[in-house]
């Protein structure tokens, strides 16, 4: 594979079938136990039908490889717009490529375009490449979160 051969270009909803998928793989129960529990077809329709312009994909040949999408959110009594970059994901068989680096850069751009002066992002703590990645994208100031569990289905 070669880095040139990639497209950074706006989700379509001919791709929400292949992010979709794409994410089944990258976010499984192993690697993000929390995350994988949000991951679904409505996370990804949902971002689409209400934000598509913060919604892109990375090909090479036709072929999806990454994706990375978004939100704004404005806060009463604040001036500013703020950014999350809900979901990034590339797909394991081409990462370290470079794939993740473009679409963030590709996504900040938008986010810029769009007046937005910060951007967040949230991983688990335990998390470490992409925790690496995004402090080397300049994010700061890592925070750990407690998730906690309840079964309701555990008999007592």
């Amino acid at each position: 594979m070669n880095i040139e051969d990639v497209e950074i270009r706006a989700a379509g909803i001919d791709d929400l079938a292949a992010i979709f998928h794409l994410g089944e793989r990258v976010f499984t129960s192993q690697d993000v136990s929390n995350l994988y529990r949000t991951w679904d077809e409505y996370e990804v329709t949902g971002l689409f039908n209400s934000e598509p312009e913060y919604m892109i994909v990375a090909e090479i040949d036709g072929r999806g490889v990454g994706f990375a999408m978004g939100t704004t959110i404005n806060k009463a009594r604040s001036a500013w717009s703020y950014g999350h970059l809900v979901w990034l994901g590339v797909d394991p068989a081409v990462a370290r490529a470079g794939i993740g680096d473009m679409l963030f850069e590709r996504f900040k751009e938008i986010m810029q375009e769009q007046g937005v002066r910060m951007l967040m992002v949230d991983t688990q703590a335990d998390n470490e490449p992409a925790t690496a990645f995004f402090i080397r994208k300049g994010f700061e100031n890592p925070t750990d979160h407690v998730y906690m569990t309840l079964n309701l289905q555990k008999e007592d």
